[in-house]
């Protein structure tokens, strides 16, 4: 990794959040442990695991802070004015304490932003403490992220830009996530950043038909759900063979899939504001009454007749859908709640959070991705559909503006800007599902191809160089 110095030979990657929800800072702290052979500090908070890969390498350490303590959404207006003073004080003092005596002096710390404040700021201290390089790694801008609870114009968000502003300057070298970002931060911030697009590392792959089967009897009781949930997906399923799925059948050793099983959907969501999850629930119900009318369904006509024709093995036009969200975020009570008052015919949905390592095998069993990002600042890409293309999965995503960076048109994916687009798009892609579905096995073609890219070879290719450049000039 070049020149080290005092013959340290670490980096420490600084999180101030889950490390286990920031999957592209835990492919930094992958690639620095095994292309630059470094030993690797994280300093995140606890929370849900990162990937086994992480916790199994000798060369990375992980450090959990204190994290600041949930408060209730209903506190009055002067106490949240206060918290949003105090919560960043409080981090600030533990974030420093980590970065200054709880790990080794590293050769250079690699912060991702957002959060800016008080990350920035701590880790450019630390940084000048520990006479160690400073890099940011731009996900996203805070500013923007905070403006979607206060508006663009308040107070808070005005100093929350300049702060993030004027120690985003102050930084040895910038990566960031897309070319439209890069031009802001050049013409806007007056920040040289390198693109380092996001990839996905090698446990992102296409699940195989057998790996397909184990994992959905793993998963078999949080999708039946039998007496909880009356749906599409829960029928008749109560009493199935243990070597039976919803979507899979094991046979002597031999496993198929079921020819009248449902197509499965997947999307992978935070929770927040900037993911209208609303706009899902409106496609499902459109697509349900849309089928109906297409095949001329008397709505009268009881569920359980049109659930049991179809466990059966009835073949129609168009199939069930079982929507699977995963995810943890503060919104999920309140759309799990929304569900439940739905009355689907032939949609079902099921929320749950998977291991890291179950994560990639469900998005490569299922038959399409749906993304909800917008972006707060339009300028980032969402990891998600980074890591469904890894396991050759197509996507339909919200359009908006660098969205085509990532995502090609009628290739590996669509673009939507309503819930009617989205149903158009569902009934288009799953006309035939599933020997006859010929749009869909047109996209999944693409995004296979899209899969062959990865973590390792871009991280390679730009964000090592600067690395490499910033430790030597810091050094020197």
């Amino acid at each position: 990794m070049g020149k080290k110095r005092r013959g340290r030979g670490r980096a420490c990657v600084v999180v101030l959040g889950d490390i286990g929800r920031s999957p592209r800072m835990q492919y930094h702290a992958l690639s620095l442990a095994l292309q630059a052979s470094l030993q690797v500090d994280i300093v995140a908070y606890g929370g849900s695991e990162p990937h086994m890969a992480l916790l199994q390498n000798q060369s990375i350490h992980i450090h959990k802070m204190k994290q600041w303590p949930v408060l209730p959404q209903s506190l009055p207006k002067l106490l949240k004015a206060l918290v949003l003073v105090l919560k960043p004080l409080f981090q600030f003092f533990v974030l420093l304490w980590h970065l200054c005596f709880k790990v080794p002096a590293p050769d250079v710390f690699i912060v991702q932003n957002p959060p800016s404040v008080p990350t920035l700021v701590a880790v450019k201290w630390a940084s000048w403490l520990r006479n160690s390089a400073f890099i940011v790694d731009w996900h996203n801008f805070g500013y923007t992220l905070l403006a979607l609870s206060l508006g663009r114009n308040s107070r808070f968000v005005a100093v929350y830009r300049w702060f993030e502003r004027h120690y985003g300057r102050m930084a040895n070298g910038s990566l960031c996530v897309t070319k439209a970002m890069q031009h802001e931060l050049a013409q806007n911030w007056g920040i040289n950043a390198t693109v380092l697009y996001d990839q996905p590392p090698e446990f992102f792959s296409p699940t195989s038909l057998e790996e397909k089967h184990k994992l959905f009897c793993r998963l078999d009781k949080y999708i039946i759900q039998p007496g909880s949930i009356h749906d599409c997906a829960s029928y008749g399923m109560g009493n199935h063979n243990v070597n039976e799925t919803m979507f899979t059948t094991s046979v002597d050793g031999d496993t198929i899939l079921k020819p009248n099983r449902p197509a499965l959907v997947v999307s992978s969501t935070s929770w927040t504001p900037d993911e209208d999850f609303g706009i899902l629930l409106e496609a499902a119900v459109m697509y349900d009454r849309r089928v109906a009318a297409i095949l001329n369904e008397n709505d009268s006509s009881l569920d359980e007749v049109l659930w049991k024709e179809l466990t059966k093995g009835k073949q129609c036009l168009y199939p069930r859908l079982l929507f699977v969200i995963t995810g943890k975020g503060p919104e999920k009570e309140k759309y799990e709640e929304k569900i439940r008052r739905l009355h689907l015919k032939r949609v079902a949905f099921r929320t749950m959070w998977l291991s890291a390592e179950d994560y990639p095998l469900l998005l490569g069993s299922a038959d399409l991705g749906v993304c909800l990002h917008t972006s707060s600042s339009g300028l980032d890409l969402p990891m998600k559909v980074v890591d469904m293309f890894g396991c050759g999965l197509p996507v339909c995503a919200v359009a908006y503006s660098c969205i085509k960076e990532l995502v090609e048109v009628d290739k590996n994916g669509l673009l939507f800007s309503s819930s009617s687009e989205l149903a158009d798009e569902l009934l288009m892609l799953f006309k035939g599902y599933p020997d006859e579905c010929n749009a869909l096995k047109l996209l999944r073609n693409g995004a296979l191809e899209k899969s062959s890219s990865r973590w390792a070879t871009e991280w390679e290719a730009h964000a090592k160089p600067l690395i490499t450049e910033v430790i030597s000039k810091t050094s020197n």
